[in-house]
């Protein structure tokens, strides 16, 4: 993989309670745990051991994460702050909070990028 572009954000996100249970076993498939953390930029979240976040609540984070890239506040839905959202994973099983960094690098399509 050969990075060229200096990505405008930095994401963060925490698994921060589960909703339902104590553990992990038998409950969270991907065996998430309170306290995990994964960053990334553009690319999927990873923490740090180089496991990969969830798939199913990838896809419910991409399109949040598109929304801020393109300038939203997740105040508007129902976040925090403009750069802070809890998140409930499609299984109904893992809290995770979301949050994005501004790293004031050029926005990828008005710095003329693409």
């Amino acid at each position: 993989m050969k990075e060229w572009y200096d990505e405008e954000y930095e994401w963060e996100i925490e698994v921060i309670r589960f909703l339902g249970s104590d553990h992990t076993e038998r409950y969270c498939r991907n065996g998430e745990e309170v306290g995990d953390r994964y960053t990334c930029t553009y690319g999927c979240p990873v923490n740090a051991n180089g496991q990969g976040i969830c798939s199913k609540v990838m896809m419910i984070m991409f399109p949040i994460m598109e929304a801020v890239r393109s300038g939203g506040d997740l105040e508007n839905i129902g976040g925090d702050s403009k750069y802070c959202k809890d998140i409930v994973c499609p299984d109904g099983c893992v809290m995770f909070r979301l949050m994005a960094t501004k790293l004031g690098n050029e926005n990828f399509y008005k710095g003329k990028f693409f």
